[in-house]
């Protein structure tokens, strides 16, 4: 294939150790040695692009660099029987967007074992409306089942319910019959949550206790948090017996300061969700289900369609907490 050239966001350091972030011209000789070429068509913006974007070496250590973590588009070239040419095709996760080139780009190159065959029960930019936002959900609430969650044991608890997962979780719980509480701190989001499925709103700050008490009554029957911190010890301690909280966030601070009790006094089980290596058998299956019986109803209500000169106005509003619901590219 004959090399051409491609839009990029991307991100550098300067050398006052300030981050500068801009869309450049990149030749396909630039792109990572990969065995699938994918012309993106749809990437969405995660709070990891958004950490990446501003220079956390946590998330990305090597720069100049493009973020990037779920892309969505058509295999252009494939070196693997798995792929052909035209294929839709799907990138979410593993190390895209980390310190692997990532999805801000008119083009991809990765291994060929990253992308997974577009479920054909959804379009391609229905597949990054739901993204990683939704997958991380989907998998939150898989491994709460696995270990017994179900909803006749009571309500849910979201935490950043207005966020990209918290607004796919609430979705997606809903959609599977469990009552909802969303907590949120912006007054102007209850009807959308409640449009998404929650049954319950509740003030962000009541999910904050300093009491200082290792165990509270129970208010909720497990949880999704995606804040951490202070809020995450409240979710546990004021969980039902043997319920789950599945970790997937740390919005507020990646801390945690709590104490044995929920755990030895009422079996609360607390679930750490990764989704970057998740099994690829588990993965199929989540994507399955997100295109059949766990697929959210109001995806169109939740997604923000922008092409990539407005990213960098987006990232800038994830990182000071006024995102809401998906924030999608459209190249």
């Amino acid at each position: 294939m004959e090399h051409f050239d491609y839009n990029a966001y991307v991100v550098r350091e300067e050398k006052d150790g300030s981050f500068s972030r801009q869309i450049e011209t990149k030749n396909s000789t630039e792109l990572p040695q990969g065995e699938v070429l994918v012309k993106v068509k749809y990437a969405a913006l995660n709070y990891k692009d958004a950490l990446s974007a501003s220079g956390h070496k946590g998330i990305s250590k090597h720069y100049p660099h493009t973020p990037g973590v779920d892309a969505a588009g058509i295999v252009v070239r494939s070196e693997s029987e798995d792929f052909r040419e035209g294929d839709e095709v799907i990138v979410t996760s593993y190390d895209l967007g980390m310190n692997t080139s990532g999805a801000f780009q008119e083009y991809i190159s990765v291994p060929a074992d990253w992308p997974v065959l577009k479920p054909s029960a959804l379009s391609l930019e229905e597949c990054m409306v739901i993204g990683t936002g939704g997958y991380t959900a989907a998998l939150s609430l898989y491994k709460m089942e696995q270990n017994g969650q179900c909803p006749e044991m009571g309500a849910v608890l979201v935490t950043g319910s207005t966020g990209g997962v918290g607004s796919m979780a609430v979705a997606i719980l809903a959609q599977n019959g469990y009552e909802v509480i969303a907590a949120t701190g912006k007054e102007n989001a209850h009807e959308y949550l409640k449009l998404l499925g929650a049954t319950q709103i509740v003030d962000r700050a009541s999910i904050d206790d300093k009491s200082g008490r290792p165990l509270l009554r129970s208010q909720w029957a497990g949880a999704i948090d995606t804040v951490g911190d202070n809020t995450l010890a409240t979710c546990i301690k004021a969980c039902g017996r043997n319920g789950s909280v599945a970790v997937c966030g740390l919005v507020a601070s990646p801390e945690l300061n709590t104490t044995v009790y929920p755990f030895i006094l009422n079996g609360v089980n607390v679930l750490g969700i990764e989704t970057a290596e998740t099994p690829r058998a588990i993965r199929l299956k989540l994507w399955d289900l997100l295109s059949h019986e766990w697929k959210p109803q109001h995806l169109e209500d939740i997604k923000r369609i922008i092409a990539l000169d407005k990213l960098d106005t987006h990232i800038h509003l994830m990182l000071e907490g006024k995102s809401k619901g998906r924030v999608v590219v459209k190249f």
